[in-house]
């Protein structure tokens, strides 16, 4: 029997560009380990044309950002009828536009962050929460154009003025939320463990995030069982909330001052979480028992159409 033919897409033009390359090298490493034929492809405007003439069984989509990770890639291979990883076109759409994902959260039982959608000239001209606040693109991932404004931000940040400003024109302020950064990722319909994550820098922005020594994991998080629980089933509930498929990653913030559970609050669900190898699906996987040779192989065969 002939091994299935996987299309890695990679690369593309968004803000997480250089991610998505070492997310898709990751896997395409692991997709021939594990017996997959593979096809390597840096996604361009012409990703249509491109797959097309190569006809693979299975796309499995390694793109952060724009268009990979906001439901346009995911509809063109519907057209085309290749069976995608992860999230199909509705859930990608909705869980990367953080405004319209929050009331689903909240309809499911996930508690999220309060918060407004302000205009970047509106944010930069006065604060438009009580400080401490965080801004944020609606839709950018890895921490590309966040801030928090501190108590001591005497004014609000004027990054947001600058003529190539590329985060789009509405933002998102929420109310900043102290204590821990723990992640869980679910994976079909499971979850897996709790990663507590503790920056070596003020702020876990996408420097941290991907770059050796910009991080500490702490596996199993060190947080009570009742809160550790409590991640998985809201991880879960925000996976079902949005409708994802396959892997996705849902982020949070947990107040460790506030009685039982009240303090954890989800930030969001990322459909597209990265692959490299300070990514934290795979860690979470491994903790889990599963290689990360598995967890790619679990996501090549997972791929389907009308996800």
């Amino acid at each position: 029997m002939a091994a299935k033919h996987v299309a890695v897409l990679m690369g593309g033009w968004s803000a997480e560009r250089e991610v998505s390359l070492r997310s898709g090298a990751a896997c395409a490493a692991a997709a021939e380990r594990a017996g997959y034929r593979v096809t390597r492809i840096d996604v361009t405007r012409d990703i249509a044309a491109v797959l097309t003439a190569l006809k693979p069984d299975v796309a499995l989509n390694v793109l952060h950002g724009r268009p990979g990770e906001d439901g346009a890639l995911q509809g063109m291979l519907e057209i085309l009828g290749i069976p995608y990883s992860h999230s199909g076109v509705l859930a990608s759409s909705v869980a990367m536009q953080k405004d319209l994902a929050k009331p689903l959260l909240k309809a499911g039982g996930v508690p999220v962050p309060e918060g407004k959608v302000v205009s970047r000239h509106e944010a930069a001209k006065a604060h438009v929460l009580e400080r401490p606040y965080v801004i944020k693109p609606i839709a950018e991932g890895s921490s590309v154009g966040v801030f928090i404004v501190t108590r001591e931000h005497e004014h609000p940040p004027q990054e947001l003025t600058r003529p190539d400003w590329a985060y789009g024109e509405q933002l998102l302020a929420e109310r900043y939320i102290p204590g821990k950064e723990l992640t869980c990722a679910v994976m079909g319909d499971k979850a897996l463990g709790v990663i507590e994550i503790v920056p070596t820098v003020k702020f876990y922005d996408y420097e941290a995030k991907y770059a050796p020594g910009g991080s500490k994991h702490l596996l199993p998080a060190p947080v009570s069982s009742e809160i550790y629980e409590e991640a998985r089933r809201l991880a879960v509930a925000a996976h079902r909330a949005l409708a994802c498929r396959g892997v996705t990653r849902a982020d949070f913030r947990y107040d460790d001052s506030l009685p039982g559970t009240k303090g954890l609050v989800c930030l969001e669900v990322n459909t597209q979480p990265g692959m490299t190898e300070t990514s934290l699906v795979p860690e979470l996987a491994a903790h889990a028992g599963i290689s990360f040779e598995q967890l790619v192989a679990w996501m090549i065969e997972d791929a389907s159409l009308d996800r």
